[in-house]
């Protein structure tokens, strides 16, 4: 069982930033890579970022360029680090685990952009 728990969620104005944190726990020896997704009202959960316990990333093409996504093994942490924030990055941000198996999800952490 791996446990996550996000936090930094937040209202913020267009162009603004935020940091998302994940923190995990329990099996983390199973994880083989950790993930950012997000569910806006009315459409499908979408990856936004994704990165490999080798520290391969990868990033949707909506937000390359805006958005960073890291990790502190130490920590057992992955972060988000949003810039330049648009009215359309509005959703619930949901972290994710990648193990042999379903992934493990996240309670979500809602981002709201204003314009």
């Amino acid at each position: 069982q791996v446990q996550l728990v996000e936090s930094g969620g937040g209202l913020v104005q267009a162009g603004g930033s935020l940091r998302l944190s994940c923190a995990a726990s329990g099996s983390i020896f199973s994880i083989n890579a950790m993930g950012w997704y997000r569910q806006a009202p009315g459409k499908q959960r979408e990856l936004v970022a994704k990165i490999t316990n080798g520290g391969r990333t990868d990033y949707a093409d909506s937000v390359k360029g805006r958005f960073t996504i890291s990790r502190d093994n130490a920590k057992n942490t992955v972060y988000l680090q949003m810039n330049s924030l648009k009215p359309e990055d509005t959703a619930v941000y949901y972290c994710s685990a990648s193990v042999p198996g379903p992934n493990y999800w996240g309670q979500g952490t809602q981002v709201t952009v204003s314009s």
